[in-house]
């Protein structure tokens, strides 16, 4: 192992002494870090099984979980821990969630669930009133602010009407003995806090921790890794204080600041060769980076070689942008013999990504379009999958809740939260719980009867969904609860008419698998949890990835563009033309703080961004900018991003740049030639 280490990983993975921060640059090898630490600290004595790994995605812990495995060769009931934050929460409030009243099959609600709730609680219709209350509700549980803390600090009426509606929501979620994501580690936090034989039993199943991407955790995930480190201090966080760029959600780089005055024997090493990109990319993003202030100064460095000088390509407007990258993609990928897999565009906001797509079609590109929404995350499926799901299990109150409620059958937030609070009573589901003859005086007839007849079509469709043809029980299933009209009522005809076709789609799909399968509905419902998975199967794709640069961390690609490196769009002007979800939420966050410095932090982060987009690549990156760009009808002016003056590149056009729209349909023709293709009509 430590032949095939650097002298800064060596001192990483051995020390042991105390607490240890690693700031670990980009491409420097941080989770082969961790992953060598863990089997250090066996090697040191530790039992696996008290040693926790915690990442913040699902894919990252996977990843690590793999190497892991290879690495020890232990049973898996006896490996260490590896989990995200949530997943991590989770664990601990099964185990001890009654301490705060918790039943242990308590449900836990996704963000579309939960708006939901928001929704009703605030009396909102506007989709984006919701959305920005639950984001607000969202910054407040990672700040571990409560709803009265909430209502003294709002600084408007609007801030005063979410606060309340803050205050109802966490009722609901009481009543319907039910978490959402963020009560997952903010609930633990509260657990350790009032709950000392709780602390003291998790600190000695915990001996050891480490914490990667430390560089955005929040307030909340910063008090549980405190917590749970207790005294002894026993951890190492792993972060990169140039790659934080999960403000929006309510990290903070002031972490970073806490961790060396809450624990005054930390110890710092810091990663800074690059095993991935070569030196003209580091030069960029190391020219770039310093403009920003420093807690822990440091200097990327490689020994990959020189490699190609970074580009950047002035353009005429967004449709030549298109034109113009895709030119170079296929160009550069005949010239190197590379595959499509091979290169990324990496944009600012989604918005970008539509004439890019254009433009890949007409030259019959493969792509990937990252981030976009998968089918059954659309909201008429996951109505849809709320009944299956129920069908296969009972006991599943998120789905029972959505059913009941969608569409409308005069089940109303009173006889939910009732019904909520009775079975967590009773510790029993609230399917289950309708039939009991307890609650019959909880909730008068009129709230009773509407519950207990949807409660019988359940019973009802689950046994036909056991022996009857699938198909006959889907059609059936979708005439009972009218969801054509319900659409119809609730969208605009175009909307509804689309909605309602993905709907035709979904069941057509379901009544094909049944026949090829010979299975019934009740059997399909069972595999319902696979069913998001299915439309997953990009990795193994040879295609062009697009991408935001937010989804874009953690990657890296051969060869990287970026596209619209512009004053206004790289970095953001923070108005509703190009701001991308992130950055909508954003907003209301900066709104709290003075007008200077909220730009100053924006700008900063927004470096940072540009830092992660360049440090990407591998081999080649070239940054494109717009004279014009389209903002609905008109052709706005552009300026270059002032990030390419920082990193020393010259944003003006060189001769061998300046090619016309004909000389470049011209290189295309001769590249298809090439290739092997014919010509297309115009170009």
């Amino acid at each position: 192992m430590s032949a095939q280490l650097n002298p800064a990983q060596r001192e990483a993975i051995r020390y042991l002494d105390g607490p240890c921060l690693v700031i670990a640059g980009a491409g420097s090898g941080k989770t082969r870090v961790i992953t060598q630490k863990i089997v250090h600290l066996v090697d040191a004595g530790f039992r696996p099984g008290a040693i926790a790994a915690i990442t913040f995605t699902n894919k990252a812990a996977q990843e690590m979980a793999e190497r892991l495995g290879s690495a020890l060769h232990l049973p898996e009931k006896q490996r260490p821990l590896v989990a995200t934050f949530h997943s991590l929460g989770v664990q601990m409030l099964r185990r001890d969630g009654a301490a705060l009243g918790l039943k242990r099959n308590f449900s836990i609600l996704d963000s579309d669930d939960a708006a939901s709730i928001v929704q009703q609680a605030i009396g909102a219709v506007d989709r984006k009133a919701t959305r920005a209350a639950q984001h607000r509700i969202s910054l407040w549980k990672n700040a571990l602010v409560d709803p009265d803390e909430a209502a003294a600090s709002a600084k408007d009426a609007n801030e005063h009407a979410i606060a309340r509606a803050y205050r109802d929501y966490a009722a609901t979620l009481g009543a319907y003995q039910a978490v959402d994501f963020d009560d997952l580690i903010r609930l633990p936090v509260r657990m350790l806090r009032e709950h000392a034989e709780v602390v003291q039993a998790w600190r000695e199943s915990l001996r050891y921790l480490l914490v990667d991407e430390y560089q955005d955790t929040n307030a909340c995930q910063y008090e549980l890794l405190k917590l749970l480190a207790g005294p002894r201090a026993a951890f190492t966080a792993v972060g990169d204080d140039d790659q934080s760029i999960s403000g929006w959600r309510g990290a903070t780089l002031e972490n970073l600041n806490r961790l060396s005055a809450d624990f005054p024997s930390l110890k710092v090493v810091k990663l800074e060769q690059n095993y991935r990109s070569s030196v003209n990319i580091l030069r960029a993003a190391n020219r770039l980076i310093e403009h920003n202030p420093k807690l822990h100064a440091k200097k990327l460095w490689s020994e990959l070689g020189p490699g190609d000088p970074v580009q950047v390509v002035p353009c005429e407007d967004d449709e030549a942008e298109a034109e113009s990258v895709v030119m170079r993609l296929q160009a550069h990928r005949f010239e190197r013999r590379a595959k499509f897999a091979d290169y990324a565009i990496l944009y600012r906001g989604n918005h970008q990504a539509r004439i890019l797509e254009q433009a890949l079609r007409k030259e019959k590109i493969p792509y990937v379009l990252s981030g976009g929404q998968s089918f059954f995350e659309r909201a008429e499926i996951r109505d849809l999958l709320a009944y299956l799901r129920l069908l296969a299990n009972d006991d599943d109150d998120p789905a029972f809740i959505r059913a009941v409620t969608t569409p409308r059958r005069g089940v109303g937030a009173g006889s939910l939260q009732a019904l909520g609070a009775y079975a967590g009573e009773r510790n029993v589901s609230m399917f289950a719980a309708l039939f009991e003859t307890g609650f019959e005086s909880r909730v008068g007839a009129r709230q009773l009867e509407p519950l207990r007849e949807f409660g019988e079509f359940v019973n009802r469709t689950n046994w036909r969904a056991g022996k009857e043809p699938a198909a006959q029980v889907l059609d059936d299933l979708l005439s009972a609860i009218d969801y054509k009209a319900h659409l119809f009522g609730t969208n605009d005809d175009k909307a509804a008419a689309s909605r309602w076709q993905n709907v035709c789609d979904f069941v057509d799909w379901m009544k094909k698998r049944a026949e090829e399968d010979g299975a019934t509905l009740l059997e399909l419902a069972q595999k319902v949890a696979l069913l998001s998975q299915l439309d997953r199967r990009d990795a193994e794709l040879d295609a062009v990835r697009l991408t935001t640069i937010h989804a874009a961390k953690g990657l890296e690609f051969a060869h990287v563009f970026v596209v619209g490196c512009e004053e206004g769009l790289l970095p953001h002007r923070g108005d509703a033309s190009v701001a991308s979800a992130e950055d909508e939420e954003a907003q209301g966050r900066e709104r709290e703080i003075s007008h200077i410095d909220a730009q100053l932090r924006r700008i900063e982060e927004e470096r940072r961004l540009m830092y992660v987009a360049v440090t990407r690549a591998q081999r080649s990156l070239t940054l494109t900018w717009c004279r014009k760009r389209k903002r609905g009808r008109e052709q706005l002016a552009q300026l270059p991003s002032r990030f390419l003056a920082e990193m020393q590149l010259d944003a003006s056009p060189s001769p061998a740049q300046a090619v016309s729209q004909e000389t470049g349909k011209a290189r295309l023709a001769n590249l298809r030639a090439l290739l092997g293709r014919p010509a297309q009509a115009g170009g």
